[in-house]
């Protein structure tokens, strides 16, 4: 396996994560949670950062 791919897998699973623990977050600020809301939005900016970064990483990868 390259270390691009191995770079790959690890970003998208970073992504996913992200993703989930918004809407883990979204949830708890349904329950009354005050700085719920704030940290899914963090989460969710985090996730479009890590996106934006897989989706240039093979161009980036080639200026090396």
């Amino acid at each position: 396996m390259k270390i691009l791919t191995a770079h790959r897998i690890l970003i998208a699973t970073a992504v996913a994560f992200f993703v989930f623990f918004a809407f883990w977050e979204f949830r708890n600020a349904a329950s009354g949670d005050d700085w719920a809301t704030g940290r899914a939005g963090l989460y969710l900016l985090i996730a479009l950062a890590l996106g934006v970064y897989l989706k240039n990483l093979k161009r980036w990868y080639k200026q090396l």
